[in-house]
């Protein structure tokens, strides 16, 4: 499956399994999303399941966290993540502090699901990164999957989890390669990275769209001799620092990637962690390969504005000359 498939998949196996699982936002029913990820769920769940909303972001976040409270286990579509921002005030005042407000006695087991990133050539306010911001909401989970197995099983995993999710699909690698994905349901754990590479020289550490093309890179750099070790951190929140750190202390270097733009971004926390807990154990500074300070360009800049191969192998090499 590619991605596109193997998230439709899993909302297929939950939707079946546990009838309190519905979906709400804008063409997700008939049209079947604006990627057609929800393709094929409402001529198999009907309309009470599958919703269309009108085009209010802050309505259908608001109205999913009412079905939570209520028992249900609503995932709300959101068509790009740059629509999330009028979702910010009910996601931060509302869903994400229920259980403390209530002392544990509610929970809202919501999962807001939105494609994020650039690469696609889309239009303003269609390729944000801003999951940093996200990341400092307490109660709110952030997860980020890099390829189609991980996709379905840790949204299956968010679908089950008590607490609200924030399920961010980088749409750039949507339907960029497939693997084999099972077609029962199984789970990934939330909050737990992933070494996909091992190696000694260097770690390498990313997450989403960007996963691939450190992949790419390390295998560039491995005909040079350059073994580096590549981490999914998978989501932001929580954060699985402890992989990230028994790396840093094997290779003493790291590097981190990131599409969205360089100040305040997640590889800041990334790197602030290591220096606070591994300074001894690095030989040489950490070093970022981010996005720019400025709003995601249109179509022909849109390249430029992201991470490329050039700019991870450059940096690896840096932090391996120190």
């Amino acid at each position: 499956m590619n991605m596109v498939e193997a998230i439709n998949n899993a909302l297929h196996n939950e939707m079946k399994s546990d009838d309190k699982v519905l979906i709400i936002g804008e063409d997700v029913g008939k049209d079947g999303g604006v990627f057609r990820v929800t393709d094929g769920l409402i001529q198999e769940f009907g309309e009470d399941r599958v919703i269309d909303s009108p085009l209010a972001e802050s309505g259908i976040i608001g109205f999913a966290i009412g079905l939570a409270l209520y028992g249900f286990k609503p995932i709300a579509e959101i068509q790009f993540m740059g629509f999330l921002w009028s979702c910010l005030d009910q996601l931060s005042s509302h869903a994400s502090r229920i259980r403390n407000r209530t002392w544990g006695r509610y929970t809202v087991p919501l999962v807001v699901r939105a494609p994020y990133g650039g690469g696609v050539r889309a239009l303003e306010h269609h390729a944000e990164s801003f999951e940093s911001i996200l990341a400092h909401i307490p109660g709110l989970k952030v997860v980020i999957p890099s390829n189609p197995y991980d996709a379905k099983g840790l949204l299956i995993s968010s679908i089950r989890d008590p607490d609200p999710v924030v399920f961010l699909e980088p749409k750039r690698i949507y339907r960029g390669f497939k693997e084999e994905v099972p077609e029962e349901a199984y789970i990934e754990e939330i909050g737990k990275a992933k070494v996909l590479v091992e190696g000694d020289d260097l770690t390498l550490v990313g997450w989403g769209s960007m996963i691939p093309k450190i992949l790419k890179a390390r295998e560039l750099m491995l005909e040079k001799g350059i073994k580096a070790e590549v981490i999914d951190i998978r989501s932001i929140s929580p954060y699985d620092y402890h992989t990230v750190h028994k790396s840093v202390e094997k290779t003493g270097r790291i590097v981190v990637v990131q599409e969205a733009p360089r100040t305040l971004g997640f590889a800041s926390e990334i790197i602030s962690r290591i220096n606070d807990n591994e300074m001894l154990n690095l030989k040489a500074p950490a070093f970022r390969v981010t996005g720019f300070d400025v709003p995601f360009p249109y179509y022909k800049m849109e390249e430029w504005a992201m991470p490329d191969l050039d700019r991870i192998i450059k940096a690896s090499r840096q932090v391996l000359k120190w």
